[in-house]
């Protein structure tokens, strides 16, 4: 492979802006955790930034390697760079697990626990979720759990000896049940290409009235649980307005998708699933920083 050709299937393979958004949550809760403690050791915060993309990377290498064949069949995938066959599975297997070594090692670093929940995680995602997308819709149940880890992982990272606490567990909640709205809405979008490779994400297995249904019960469930860092004390108001004027217009779009029973309805809860997460994220940073 050439040396742009390399870059560009890397990127591919370990689904560049995933792994991104992934590192970005995790280094958000990493600076709620160091406020909290009231100290910010930034070569630590560096090694959970390297560490975390390179072990969802790997997470995600292992991904494509596993569903390489079911690539081939979907549109959306079929380019990727082992369905298309610029990338073979022994050169994809050798990334990912030097990917996932070198993260894991970093990680551990810092504590065990953030070490072990980013083993955890790979394993989850690969092993557990990965198979299920084709056996039931209960895999957007099974994926929301390695989904949510980031934020546990970056505030832990932020500790020399990490304790439970309430507030790991309401970043972990609020990624936790966004990620329902979020998958199915990509579910239902997708949904002609995704039965190509008999994946099965909609609660029905079809985009029928019982699904949107779901989509907007989801988001209607979020609502209260974006509240909590304002109730819990490690979130200004500022956040809870932001997070709750956008949960209602991603409730509001559900709703429209419940009547309309539309493509475009559809699209508006996905595209607002993929900017709402973040936008709760900067508030928290913007209360950090002010």
């Amino acid at each position: 492979m050439k040396e742009n050709s390399f870059i560009s299937d890397f990127k591919q393979l370990v689904k560049l802006r995933l792994t991104l958004t992934v590192v970005f949550s995790a280094s958000v809760a990493f600076l709620v955790g160091s406020r909290i403690q009231g100290d910010i050791d930034w070569a630590n915060w560096l090694i959970l930034t390297l560490g975390g993309f390179l072990v969802t990377g790997c997470a995600n290498g292992f991904n494509e390697i596993i569903e390489k064949d079911l690539d081939k069949l979907m549109t959306r995938t079929a380019d990727r760079p082992l369905p298309s066959g610029r990338m073979n599975t022994g050169q994809a297997l050798v990334l990912s697990i030097f990917m996932g070594l070198i993260g894991t090692i970093m990680l551990f670093q810092l504590n065990i626990v953030t070490g072990a929940l980013s083993v955890f995680s790979i394993i989850l995602y690969a092993i557990v979720y990965t198979p299920v997308k084709r056996i039931s819709p209960i895999a957007v149940f099974v994926g929301a759990f390695p989904g949510a880890l980031p934020p546990l992982i970056g505030y832990f990272a932020a500790f020399d000896q990490p304790v439970i606490s309430w507030v790991p567990l309401v970043l972990f909640t609020i990624q936790f049940v966004w990620q329902f709205p979020h998958f199915w809405a990509i579910a239902w979008v997708l949904d002609e290409d995704y039965k190509k490779a008999g994946f099965r994400l909609l609660p029905t297995t079809e985009p029928d009235k019982f699904s949107a249904f779901m989509v907007l019960l989801s988001t209607l469930v979020l609502l209260p649980v974006v509240l909590l860092p304002t109730l819990m004390g490690f979130g200004g108001y500022y956040v809870a307005v932001v997070s709750l004027i956008g949960g209602i217009v991603f409730a509001w779009f559900a709703w429209q998708l419940y009547v309309k029973m539309d493509m475009a309805s559809a699209k508006k809860v996905m595209f607002t699933s993929f900017i709402y997460l973040p936008i709760i994220q900067l508030m928290l940073l913007f209360d950090f920083i002010r």
